[in-house]
């Protein structure tokens, strides 16, 4: 009984150590965390003029020309630029990207959906063969399979198959013959 009450007073007195040091290192309340997205990345508001156009587009280190934010439709884009919805695997493969798993410089920005557009997801480089082609080509095959499964029940083919052969004349004695009989000569083949 005593070792249980002295146990639960160590288990306390650990806690509360734990807890004191978790104060100390925390850190001050304002501090955010290094993985955050800092306060001049964030968009800000959407640009009327086209002094806060050239100003927005500065900020994202692009040319005026290049520059168009999103539209002011209430989701929040503010003054972040539309980027063209092309995926990783467009982009130059044997460049030396800053982060080459993204094919991505620093200080570029990022598409706004960028997480839809890594190379293990969608893949919007055109293809070599015309989708209208690929359609086609499958539409042509599942065709000819469901005829061919058709025709096939319609017409149904089997292997030609015998009559099973036992030997022993044909398990004459295993079949209940009579052993003092001569069992009948059974031959499967002519000649």
């Amino acid at each position: 009984m005593a070792a249980a009450g002295l146990r639960g007073v160590l288990w306390q007195r650990a806690a509360a150590r734990l807890q004191a040091a978790r104060a100390a290192a925390a850190a001050p309340p304002g501090a955010r965390a290094a993985s955050q997205v800092t306060q001049d990345m964030l968009p800000g508001p959407y640009p009327r003029t086209p002094e806060e156009r050239a100003a927005a587009a500065k900020k994202y280190n692009m040319r005026v020309e290049d520059y168009e934010p999103y539209p002011d439709d209430g989701f929040g884009y503010g003054d972040y630029p539309k980027l063209p919805d092309k995926s990783h695997h467009e982009r130059d493969p044997w460049y030396q990207w800053d982060q080459p798993d993204m094919r991505h410089n620093w200080g570029e920005p990022m598409h706004w959906d960028f997480d839809m557009y890594i190379r293990n997801r969608v893949d919007t480089s055109p293809t070599a063969v015309p989708w209208h082609i690929m359609r086609r080509h499958f539409l042509i095959f599942v065709g000819t399979m469901l005829v061919m499964f058709v025709i096939g029940g319609m017409y149904p083919s089997y292997m030609p198959v015998g009559p099973k052969q036992y030997p022993f004349n044909d398990l004459y004695l295993e079949r209940g013959g009579d052993p003092n009989k001569e069992p009948p000569v059974v031959t499967h083949y002519e000649i």
